[in-house]
């Protein structure tokens, strides 16, 4: 897990969920435990662009050691791993949730155009 030495609570929670991917990762896992393969599948259903196996990979990892997600293998052939949010990751649906809201805001308020999830 990541120690905060930036003295800033914001930069340190940006390092946590910064990441093209990490956002996605946890807006999917807040609805439940997913295997890999339909993880992909939901954040690549929302976004413009498309997580690659390599990069979905590297962020879960990351977010394993940063104590966010918990991955769950299980001794079966084939094997199956499953990932799911600890309790640290489910602290962020309100973070989420903010998120979601300042864009329709922006949209909404502003009249800044806001390209929706797919």
């Amino acid at each position: 897990m990541k120690t905060m030495v930036t003295g800033c609570p914001a930069e340190f929670t940006l390092k946590m969920i910064g990441g093209r991917w990490k956002i996605f990762i946890v807006h999917q896992l807040l609805e439940g435990t997913l295997r890999f393969s339909e993880l992909q599948r939901r954040i690549n259903g929302l976004s413009a662009n498309v997580v690659t196996p390599k990069m979905l990979t590297q962020e879960l990892r990351q977010m394993e050691a940063d104590g966010l997600v918990l991955r769950t293998v299980y001794p079966e052939v084939p094997p199956r791993v499953e990932y799911s949010l600890t309790p640290m990751g489910c602290s962020l649906e309100p973070v989420v949730e903010a998120m979601v809201e300042w864009g329709r805001r922006l949209e909404r308020e502003f009249g800044i155009p806001v390209e929706h999830c797919k």
